[in-house]
Formats: C-alpha cells, structure tokens, sequence
C-alpha cells in the first residue's frame, strides 16, 4: 500500500531524472578547439542592386485575417539562396537569392567573382506573366530545364506556380533582360492578375526522376492552395490537423520534362499519380534524392513538417514516373521516431552524403532540437545495406535498411533546424556538415505558449483560432547560430560554429556551396530570415581535390548541359572510395552548385573516378577514369571524354 501511495511521486522524479540526463547529454559536447584548427572563413558582404539599401526593409509579412495573430509564425520561411554558373564560364561565381525584407529575388556574383564573371546585380521579377498582390517567392533553383546550355533560374512561390526564367539565346551576361519567363505549369489565366492555382511552395526538386536524361521537378509545398498571404482572403483557412502526422497540406507535384516547344520554352506535365496519395499529402519543407540502388533512377527523401518523413523508391519508366514507400523497422529499443518513414518529428531539410568514405549514401535531416523547448533529435541515417543489390532487395519489399544515428554521430541536437548541406571544406577526404537554425527572432520567450499548443487536442490544432499568439516582438528559439559540424576522427562530428565566427545568432535558412574561385576549395553562402544574406569565403587549410563538371550534349548538340542524374565513386591510392553524385537541386531553400566535389587529403596522385549516367536512348553506363587531383570537365555520351570548349 506505501508503494502504491508513492508511486506517482516516484514516476515524477523518475521522468525528471531521464529529461535531465537527456538535457545533459545534448549539453554536454566535447572541447571544438582541437577539431577547429586548420578551418577558418570570412565574412563577405553580396553586392546588391542599385538602390536596394534605400528600398523598405520589413520583419513580417501581410496575411490572411485567420492567421494574423501568428503572423510571425506565418513569416518563418522564405528566405533563400543558390551558387551556380550563371556567366557561363565555368565557374560557380554567380548567385541568386530570396530576400524576404523585400520579397525581392536577386541575381547577383559571389564577392569572388572574377571581373569577367561580374555584372550589374538586379531584381529578377516577372514582367509579362500575371501576378499578385499575394504572393511571395520562397526560392531559386538555377538548372538547365530547355537544355540549350545556358542556365534558367526556377523561382517557388507561396501564392502562385514556380516560373522559370529562361536564359535568352542572344544574351550571354545575366540582366534584367537577358530572361524570358515560362510557366512551369500550363494556365489558361489572362491579363495581369493571377488566377491560376495558389500553390504555396517551399521545396524543390530538380533531377532526371524517370531515366530519359531530361531535368523533372517535384514541387514540395507547405500549405494546402490557399490565400495565406491574402489580407483580405476567406477565414476558410486551416493548419496542420496534427504536431505529428499532420497529412492535410499542400504536398507534393511531380512534374515531367516532356518537350520544348516551337519557341524553345520546356514544356512540363503533371504526374498526378506519380507519389501514392497518402504520403503525398503532407507540409513539404525538404526534398532531396540519390541513386541507392545503382539504377541511376534517384530514391527522393521527403522531409514535411509535423508528420511522417518519407523515402520514395523510385520504380520510374520512361515517360512515367512513379514511386513506392518504404518504412524502416523497430526493434524492441527502437524508439517509433527512430524508425525512417514513421517519425513524428519535424522534417525541415535533408541531404544525401557520403559520411565515412563507404561508397553509400547516407542521410541527415533537419528536425526541431531545441534543449528545454522541443528536444526531439535530428537524423543521422546510417546506410546498413550491403550493396545496390541489397538495397534493391529490400525496398522491393517496402523496407528501408536505415539506422538513426544522429547522437552518436554528435549532430543530434542543433536548435530549431532547417537546410542542411554536407562539403569537404578542407578537402581532408572526410565531408562538414553545415545546418541553419533559428525560429522567430524577438524580445519575448514563448516556449511556454507553444508547449501548451503541443498538448493540445490534434482536433483542435487545425483550427489557427486555438494557436498561441506568435506576433512581432515574441521569440522562439530566434537567437540560435547556425552549427557547422567538422568530423573529429573518430566518426563523431564537433559543432565548431562558434570558433570559427559563423555564429550569428539570427535565423537561418538557405545553405549555398560551389567553388566559386575554380581553385577546388569550397565556399557557402548563408539565407538570413528578415536580415541580409551572408558569403564565407573559405580561407582553410586545405588538401587536394577533384572536382568534375559532368555534361552532355544539349538538345541541339551545339553545346552540352548538366548531365542531371550522373553519379560519380572516387577511388584513391589508399583504396578508400567516397560517393557522390550532380545535385541539380535539392533540400530546403538552399541550392549547391552542380560541380562534383571529392577532397582527397594530402594526395596528389591520380585517383580513379567511376562515373555513372544514363546517355540520350536511356542505356545505362559505368566507367572508371584515372584523373590526376584538379578540376576536369567529362563529356558523356556513350563513354566518357575530358572536355574543352
């Protein structure tokens, strides 16, 4: 009976001791010192266009009546950023980016550009295709979507269809008039006004998803198609219908390169049935994919917010895509979230990489770890299928051989995190992994407020009405750096942010990576949400590289193109082999460059580097090629060839 009486007091102290050890461990990291030496960056300020200092600077934006109470939680997102060629000189000095101040997308050059790849910074906005007074951008994409061998910029949206802005033929410098606008999904919408589908969009996509060699997009979007940014819109709107499987948003849109037309502008169909209905439905925040089966047909890993992640295997044919699910499986110590496909945490972004030189792709994924606030964890998938083969074996049975090791990596517990990108900074062979955080950025702490919300009925958590106020001036976790974890040599990581002064304590969003100098040292820039976009230039202590530019003919043969899909496995002399792969565009609102980096230590002999692709007809190929360290540009048509324009 005494026992009985005490048993509540001692579940207490019980549940106390377990929520101070977790707190402990997330707190408790060892010294970044040792792991910082050799790193070191500086912080470069973008050019801007003339005249955007004078330009009005908000810090929230306008919204539907229902949401005007959380306006601050509404104006979390959008802030985004991208490396890539924009010049067309082989080089990944230019950039475009988001600014949510002024809801404004720039094209400018990296503050490394050389005089030949600058120009005049400008505002990229559609002129001749309709718009609103309700939509905002939320993203930039470059790519080569008409295949001609210039680059296009995609720009996302909350309030309309993606546009993609597609590079002129006769214009070699990007300008306000070197592009023409396309819509990347057909509207029979006319005049100025838009009337077309109000997609509010956070995630892109961009990767050959059916093997015919031709860059397609899925489209992931937050909310469902409605007026959140309308002042005056219907109070018809709602939230997430749960903080863990909510399954009630604006989901995913697969799209399919199928032609360009007469005028050369790309024409794109919509796969409807391409993602089963169920785990297309969800509050898209990342999107990324990778070849883990050795098809050169990419799985996609889907990271929504408060509800289940998914890994889509890809069971695509020509001119159809399509995808299963598959779920990982728990063991008795398993916690649910630790089990890919079945979490409940809050999938922000993700991105494949190779983390401990085993040819395999692993992921990591973004979630909300804020100690004291919502300590979940964030994702550390360890790849544990023995081959391609073994990997094909087991998504064909719906299973996805992942094991969450994010603790014992040392990444698990960052903030309130969102992009996240993996490069070899130091070309030690061994890749850094950089993530942004933060929330809402104010004077007044309302974890409190948001804790209750996290009680709440999920019947009641749709409603905006029964959200907690989250208005200009509130804070959640809106003083958290973003972390830049360095491998330490024992297969942990170190979040060395702090010493190596990337730490500024505002919200992050978009990470961008490129080697904007040519010189095989990789450099990122940094989307701020409500402040100025950051460049670090890389001023490390760094190895060798190999870096390849991977092309294909275009579509007239005059000129080549991204070879969007190819994968690369680089084999040093020392018998250790990375895996990588052409990024044509993927996680959260950051975009790296398509270049393919591998840094490889102090070595400076020739390594062999086994390309993978799929050539025009579709056949798939695979060849080893030696390469001395350096930047190569590879041709790869039904073999491959070193390239020179």
């Amino acid at each position: 009976m005494q026992f009985r009486r005490h048993t509540p007091g001692l579940a207490a102290v019980l549940v106390l001791a377990v929520l101070y050890g977790a707190a402990t461990v997330s707190a408790a990291n060892p010294d970044p010192t040792p792991t910082a030496d050799g790193y070191s960056f500086e912080r470069m300020d973008i050019a801007m266009p003339p005249g955007y200092d004078a330009l009005e600077k908000r810090t929230v934006r306008t919204v539907n009546p229902s949401y005007h109470h959380i306006r601050s939680w509404i104006s979390s997102v959008g802030a985004g950023i991208a490396i890539n060629d924009l010049a067309g000189h082989g080089r990944d000095s230019g950039m475009c980016l988001v600014d949510t101040r002024t809801d404004s997308v720039v094209v400018t050059y990296t503050p490394t550009a050389p005089a030949e790849d600058r120009f005049e910074p400008f505002v990229l906005a559609p002129k001749h295709l309709p718009t609103s007074d309700i939509m905002a951008p939320m993203g930039c994409a470059p790519g080569d979507f008409d295949e001609d061998g210039r680059t296009d910029i995609l720009v996302y949206y909350w309030g309309r269809t993606p546009i993609v802005f597609q590079a002129k033929d006769d214009v070699r410098m990007p300008s306000t008039s070197a592009y023409e606008e396309v819509e990347l999904v057909p509207s029979s919408a006319e005049g100025r006004d838009y009337s077309g589908e109000p997609w509010n969009t956070n995630a892109v996509l961009v990767r050959d998803l059916d093997g015919d060699s031709h860059p397609d997009i899925i489209v992931g979007n937050y909310f469902p198609q409605s007026g959140v940014l309308d002042p005056s819109g219907r109070k018809d709107v709602y939230m997430n219908d749960s903080l863990s499987r909510a399954n009630n948003g604006g989901g995913m849109r697969v799209l399919r390169w199928v032609r360009n037309d007469a005028d050369g502008r790309p024409q794109y169909v919509e796969d409807k049935d391409a993602v089963p209905y169920e785990d297309a439905s969800g509050w898209a925040l990342g999107l990324a994919g990778a070849d883990l089966t050795g098809d050169l047909l990419p799985e996609v890993y889907v990271a929504n917010d408060f509800g289940h992640d998914h890994l889509l295997r890809n069971t695509s044919t020509r001119g159809r895509i399509q995808f299963s699910t598959a779920v990982g499986s728990r063991g008795p110590t398993t916690p649910k979230s630790f089990v890919v496909g079945k979490g409940s945490f809050k999938g922000m972004g993700v991105d494949f990489v190779d983390l401990d030189g085993r040819a395999k792709f692993d992921m990591v994924v973004s979630n909300i770890t804020t100690a004291w606030g919502l300590e979940e964890s964030n994702f550390v998938w360890r790849n544990d299928a023995r081959s391609g083969e073994d990997m094909t074996a087991h998504l064909a049975r719906g299973h996805a051989p992942f094991t969450q090791t994010a603790q014992e990596r040392g990444m698990a517990w960052t903030g309130w995190s969102w992009d996240v990108k993996a490069g070899d900074f130091r070309n030690s062979g061994s890749p850094d992994v950089i993530q942004t955080a933060g929330f809402v950025k104010g004077e007044h702490n309302r974890w409190a407020w948001l804790q209750e919300l996290a009680t709440a009925n999920d019947v009641l958590v749709r409603e905006p009405s029964m959200w907690p106020n989250q208005q200009p001036g509130d804070d959640l976790a809106g003083h958290q750096p973003l972390a830049f974890y360095a491998p330490d040599g024992s297969g942990r990581f170190t979040n060395i942010t702090h010493e190596i002064g990337t730490d500024i304590e505002t919200p992050s969003r978009g990470i961008a990576i490129g080697d904007t100098t040519g010189t095989g040292v990789l450099d990122f820039a940094v989307a701020y949400q409500w402040d100025e976009p950051v460049f670090y230039r890389n001023t490390s202590t760094v190895g060798r590289s190999l870096e390849l530019s991977l092309r294909r003919d275009s579509l007239t043969g005059s000129s080549t193109v991204p070879a969007y899909g190819a994968t690369v496995t680089v084999r040093d002399a020392d018998g250790r082999e990375q895996v990588t792969q052409l990024d044509g565009g993927s996680g959260h609102s950051g975009k790296r460059a398509f270049t393919v980096h591998v840094g490889l230590g102090d070595s400076d002999g020739p390594v062999t580097a086994t390309v993978a692709w799929l050539d025009r007809s579709g056949r798939a190929h695979s060849e080893p090629v030696r390469l001395l360290p350096g930047r190569h540009t590879l041709l790869l048509t039904d073999q491959v060839k070193e390239y020179t324009k």
